[in-house]
């Protein structure tokens, strides 16, 4: 376990005590014990999440919630004995992620902070995900999660099937398909030979992407095996 944390407390005895536990269960922990130190330390180090009591001196814990939301989505979690459903409101709404009021069992706080480690992580591999369903060929845009091409910016309206083999082509470049492989990823079905489907798909499809259709740059053909996307046209 690597991650790491910024332990934002005034009171000494409850941040050593806090620290001390974070660090058995195997994390990296920065303690810090007024606002400014907070901003100073969040600024110094790279940390997977604040733990951040409201009532610090300095500056006061939402006005350093508002602070790191300027410029970072880390978890935070608001740890304080203003627990009253105001102040919980108002922290969340601040942008603070989960809230805990003192005092507080350290097994009930690591629940928290795997949680929302976890909720961070899940989070950070969705947008990466997402940031990599969309494959850029040349002028050709297409986005995987969408469902949708673009060219130079303007927008390409293709079929269903037309998406499909286009999206089949461009994430496995420079791959060559035959008729049968295209055939059966797309439709699903077993290909007996019939080249006449593919064929007037792949016509209509470059007909749509190529400047010249006749003379393709992105679908190109293979003869006697069949089709590939030319990453470099």
């Amino acid at each position: 376990m690597n991650e790491s944390i910024l332990l934002v407390e005034d009171d000494t005895q409850i941040n050593e005590m806090v620290a001390s536990h974070l660090k058995k269960e195997g994390y990296t922990v920065f303690s810090a014990f007024d606002g400014q130190d907070a901003l100073d330390l969040f600024a110094q180090e790279s940390v997977d999440l604040i733990i951040l009591d409201l009532m610090l001196p300095a500056y006061n814990g939402l006005d350093i919630v508002q602070l790191i939301r300027r410029e970072s989505m880390l978890p935070i979690l608001i740890m304080s004995a203003k627990d009253s459903d105001v102040d919980k409101a108002l922290g969340l709404g601040f942008g603070a992620d989960d809230y805990i009021g003192k005092p507080f069992s350290l097994i009930e706080l690591t629940a928290r902070v795997k949680a929302a480690l976890r909720r961070s992580m899940q989070y950070s591999l969705l947008n990466k995900e997402k940031k990599e369903q969309v494959v850029i060929v040349h002028d050709l845009r297409i986005d995987l999660n969408n469902f949708s091409v673009s060219k130079k910016g303007k927008p390409i309206n293709l079929t269903a099937k037309e998406f499909q083999i286009l999206s089949l082509l461009a994430t496995s470049p420079n791959q060559v398909f035959t008729k049968g492989q295209l055939f059966e990823s797309v439709w699903k079905e077993a290909y007996y030979g019939d080249d006449n489907v593919i064929n007037v798909h792949i016509r209509r499809l470059r007909e749509k992407i190529e400047d010249d259709a006749s003379a393709p740059l992105y679908i190109k053909t293979i003869w006697g095996i069949g089709y590939k996307m030319e990453m470099q046209p």
